[in-house]
């Protein structure tokens, strides 16, 4: 898609049998580094993984129960987009444990996904929605996009409006925002297309927030909205800044206070793996499909979890802050977070910070001012 920074590839399908096993390769050479602790989440996302089929799937599933202590109840997730799944499909997911369906859908104006790129229609995204209910799914988000360039607010109305019908218990709403070399920054760059509106992407987003607390969803994240008991359990690790691996061509981790991600090339990232999985078998243990490794450093790991959890609408627990890191949130942060109350950006209690409504529409003026200064 014209707008998508994430790394996918087309024309790799060849690739696909063997990057499952690469999947498995890659989990059991961290099966020692996890240590034994259980995985309460696990997601499959970043391009098109609905493309995989059943069978591979099962594979990749199945290596990761004998790689790690997979929680019988953990939400297993994947994401998928609308032209590229049916209810055979789908019930195939479900039969092997997917329990968590999210779904690419973006717009359900035809004219606004060719604006997008997207190869989907309309039509294809309500029978996606239609196939997963078929299927046994009782937990589907459905993601949107906002904020279109030169989008009036009716039509982004008509389109959650749709969505709302078809009463998924999940949203993730997103304002189109352009990224560095994606084919939209270039097209904004030349004034083939307009850059998006930010006074406009508020008031999209303002009638949003209204109109979903009017339909009875929980908004418990800036761009995420649930029915009660429905929040996204594997999102909700990143926003509360706890640790994760990730498995795959250009994934990124968090573990044991170090950040890395793994090479980007799917080609490159299989044949590291494979001599990585050798060079653990003749006792020296390099990770060699590793790249990027950074040790988190205690100042920049308070602000990662202040900045992360007041992306959350319940906002940051200052107590259970203070015990995680034997410091006072206002002794790190005290001048900061008083003047931008005083803006009226954020909300202080005896026990929690939190965003504004406004705070929200405006919660990167306050993440930069949280950062660490860089190292000289």
């Amino acid at each position: 898609c014209g707008y998508c920074d994430f790394n996918s590839y087309a024309g790799h399908e060849h690739m696909i049998p063997s990057y499952a096993g690469t999947l498995v390769k890659d989990a059991s050479l961290w099966r020692e580094a996890v240590g034994g602790r259980r995985v309460e989440t696990v997601f499959f996302g970043g391009g098109t993984p609905s493309l995989n089929p059943i069978d591979e799937m099962a594979k990749i599933l199945d290596g990761m129960r004998a790689a790690f202590h997979i929680d019988p109840n953990a939400e297993v997730a994947l994401e998928a987009n609308p032209g590229s799944i049916t209810t055979e499909y789908l019930r195939g997911l479900h039969d092997i444990g997917f329990n968590r369906l999210s779904i690419g859908v973006q717009s359900f104006d035809d004219e606004e996904l060719v604006i997008l790129d997207r190869v989907h229609t309309g039509q294809q995204a309500r029978q996606a929605y239609a196939s997963a209910r078929a299927a046994g799914f009782m937990n589907v988000n459905l993601d949107l996009i906002y904020g279109l360039p030169e989008q009036p607010l009716a039509a982004w109305q008509r389109t959650l409006e749709e969505a709302l019908a078809l009463g998924p218990e999940h949203f993730s709403l997103y304002a189109l925002t352009v990224e560095d070399g994606t084919p939209l920054a270039r097209d904004v760059a030349r004034g083939r297309v307009p850059a998006p509106d930010p006074d406009m992407q508020a008031e999209h987003y303002e009638w949003t927030q209204e109109r979903l607390a009017r339909a009875g969803y929980e908004h418990y994240e800036i761009s995420n909205w649930a029915r009660p008991g429905y929040r996204c359990k594997h999102n909700l690790v990143y926003w509360q800044n706890r640790e994760y691996l990730g498995l795959g061509a250009g994934a990124h981790s968090f573990l044991n206070g170090v950040r890395f991600s793994a090479v980007l090339l799917p080609n490159r990232y299989a044949e590291l793996v494979d001599e990585s999985a050798a060079a653990l078998a003749d006792g020296s243990g390099t990770m060699l499909h590793i790249v990027g490794a950074e040790t988190v450093t205690p100042e920049l790991s308070m602000a990662d979890t202040l900045i992360l959890g007041l992306r959350l609408v319940d906002g940051v627990d200052a107590g259970a802050f203070a015990r995680r890191y034997g410091r006072d949130v206002d002794a790190v942060y005290g001048d900061v977070l008083t003047e931008f109350a005083g803006y009226g950006l954020l909300d202080r209690t005896p026990t929690h910070l939190r965003l504004t409504p406004r705070g929200r529409l405006l919660s990167n003026e306050l993440f930069q001012r949280l950062l660490p200064e860089p190292v000289a």
